[in-house]
């Protein structure tokens, strides 16, 4: 599996809890750094980041790929409508949360959450 991450950077740790969580070993990780100017357009932006993603159109259609996104949430809408769009479907994303009780502030992985099945199941709901 692929990993593209658009957020912070991973540990160790974070990695072997989303093989956990996956059952899948993670056999690149690919980090996209993410940083959009306020005073520019998103759109021309989205297409200069996804431009440093070094995937070919097959790979991102057959790969089986997991992302972090990023956490600005324009940025985040955007880019799953750009991933929607070269892979056919929605990916399945890694939700990260704050670890209780640490004296600085670290996150852990919480679990995956798979959109392509949340919208399937949403789909039920419009009959």
């Amino acid at each position: 599996m692929f990993l593209i991450n658009f957020g912070h950077p991973f540990t160790s740790e974070h990695l072997t809890r989303v093989e956990d969580l996956s059952g899948q070993k993670i056999e690149r990780v690919i980090a996209v750094p993410v940083q959009f100017d306020n005073r520019r357009p998103f759109l021309s932006q989205l297409q200069e980041l996804m431009a440093r993603v070094p995937l070919s159109p097959e790979q991102w259609q057959t790969e089986a790929i997991l992302v972090n996104l990023p956490s600005l949430n324009f940025i985040a809408a955007l880019l799953l409508a750009e991933l929607h769009g070269r892979m056919g479907y929605f990916p399945s994303i890694i939700r990260l949360r704050p670890v209780e009780g640490s004296t600085s502030t670290r996150y852990e992985v919480a679990e995956i959450l798979n959109l392509e099945a949340v919208r399937a199941a949403a789909r039920q709901t419009r009959f």
